[in-house]
């Protein structure tokens, strides 16, 4: 039987800009390192037992023409000076032997601090919940974090965002980021 449970998992993000949407998503792909791969979107689960390896280590482990299981996130405009972002949040249980969850999330007007807290957040509640963790969403980000670790539950969150501001001649601008899974 053919086992695809992630056994790793890093994270990327790139950014792009051309005359074409698709060619400004191509080059956002190459800033990310994973052009040269196929990208199968999958949904949003953080496996048990997988770590977390460096983007570095992680673009040493795969191949041109490889098929990459990835949670991402991408954000385009042709606007110029329009802010946008593109950002995958993980919340990582404490019991390794338990799933967590990724999110993705995509704006406007939000800077790569927001954007990502914004995706940490969505993670962390879809993890919460399936803890069975109360979730205030009126609370700020300090207090929900403080809950969790009060909780003794959630083990991490953190985020992986990239943002920028469209191109100033109206170009296509692209912003990526991506949880590649590796098995």
């Amino acid at each position: 039987m053919l086992d695809l449970v992630a056994k790793k998992l890093f994270l990327t993000k790139g950014k792009g800009i051309h005359e074409d949407r698709l060619t400004s998503f191509e080059y956002a792909l190459r800033d990310a390192g994973i052009a040269g791969t196929n990208l199968v979107l999958i949904s949003s689960i953080f496996p048990p037992k997988a770590k977390l390896i460096s983007r570095k280590e992680g673009l040493k482990q795969i191949k041109p023409g490889q098929i990459l299981f990835t949670i991402y996130s991408k954000n385009q405009t042709n606007e110029p000076h329009r802010m946008c972002a593109a950002s995958v949040g993980i919340a990582q249980p404490k019991d390794v032997s338990r799933y967590g969850y990724l999110s993705e999330y995509e704006s406007f007007g939000q800077n790569e601090t927001q954007a990502g807290d914004y995706a940490e957040d969505i993670a962390a509640q879809m993890l919460a919940s399936s803890l069975g963790i109360p979730f205030d969403v009126d609370k700020n980000w300090d207090e929900k974090r403080q809950q969790w670790s009060i909780s003794g539950e959630i083990y991490n969150t953190h985020n992986v965002t990239q943002s920028t501001r469209g191109n100033k001649d109206g170009k296509w601008t692209t912003v990526f980021a991506a949880a590649v899974l590796l098995l």
